[in-house]
């Protein structure tokens, strides 16, 4: 057994699992200046209040991983991306803090208003540039970073970011309009649509935009026979559009979020066909990368036991707070 792809798969598991699960919550406090009445942001804000630090869980354990298992990848990319890094943390603590102080306020609600929008609308940003500067390749010399202190700041690196808050807008109406009823619901519906769109044009030119950035991506999706491959990928996000579009007209409840999650699960695999078996594009690959062998195998036996009970966890959490959010109540 390669030790080192399965961590790899483990991490790329932390990441997409905390992409879906804190997009949502994110995405729900984008909107959040655009669903009218408090009572309207309470419901908003109680739909994921049960569940978002639990949300976050994932983030520690792919940050924690990556310094743990890939130690020379965590050393060469941290440098890389250490201003989105820290604005992304400091902005998850604003969301944090909202979370927690908006309750309790009714004279300062405003400003925990505008906290959990601002960090929400940072926090997603912050994570897109960090993205984008890692999909764009990483300046290696040796084994360390060779850049500068603002490479993360290009075209690109703000293009993905755009396109992580539109699609994180996308995941946060889904879910308001699977979990809310009545004005908030129907006010979510109505930016289901245009978010949808934006969603699938940021997506197509950031798609079309990663070949030209590297020969290899290049290679994997244009080249013969590799274009047969991969031409299912494509395929499935236009039928996951479809199926995001019918819904909404139809009035389903719970398939536009399941749609537009799979949107996110379809990127992430396009991302993993640029990337195998680079951890860092273009030339760190994840065995030059990973620690020894022993460590791999101590770290696996604990990820063994922590993973399962942490899906275990947060299934459970999922399942209590089931069904609807009605206005005045909730978890707070």
């Amino acid at each position: 057994m390669d030790l080192a792809v399965v961590w790899a798969f483990l991490i790329a598991f932390a990441v997409i699992a905390y992409v879906i699960l804190d997009g949502f919550d994110l995405g729900v406090g984008i909107l959040f200046p655009f669903l009218g009445r408090h009572e309207n942001r309470d419901t908003a804000m109680n739909s994921v209040a049960p569940i978002w630090d639990g949300n976050e869980t994932w983030l520690v354990l792919g940050g924690g991983g990556l310094f743990a298992v890939f130690p020379l990848a965590y050393a060469i990319i941290m440098p890389a991306i250490y201003a989105p890094i820290i604005v992304m943390l400091l902005a998850l603590i604003f969301r944090g803090v909202a979370f927690e102080y908006r309750f309790k306020t009714v004279r300062g609600r405003f400003l925990w208003d505008w906290s959990f929008f601002i960090g929400s609308i940072f926090a997603a940003f912050a994570q897109g540039i960090a993205l984008g500067t890692l999909v764009q390749g990483i300046e290696v010399e040796g084994r360390a970073y060779a850049g500068g202190w603002f490479d993360w700041l290009t075209p690109f690196s703000l293009a993905t970011g755009f396109a992580l808050v539109v699609g994180y807008g996308l995941l946060g109406a889904t879910w308001l309009v699977m979990k809310t009823e009545g004005d908030v619901h129907d006010t979510a519906r109505r930016y289901t649509f245009p978010l949808a769109v934006l969603t699938l044009l940021a997506m197509g030119g950031v798609s079309i935009w990663m070949p030209f950035l590297e020969s290899e991506f290049y290679w994997r999706w244009f080249g013969l026979p590799q274009a047969f491959y991969v031409a299912p990928v494509p395929l499935f996000v236009l039928f996951a559009a479809y199926s995001l579009f019918d819904s909404l007209i139809k009035g389903k409840h719970v398939r536009p979020f399941l749609s537009a999650l799979s949107l996110f699960l379809l990127g992430f695999v396009g991302l993993g066909i640029n990337f195998w078996p680079n951890i860092i594009p273009p030339d760190v690959t994840i065995w030059q990368a990973a620690a020894p062998e022993e460590s791999l195998l101590f770290l696996l036996v604990g990820a063994a036991v922590l993973i399962p009970m942490i899906l275990v966890y947060t299934a459970y959490a999922y399942w209590v707070f089931r069904g609807k959010v009605v206005e005045g109540e909730g978890y707070h």
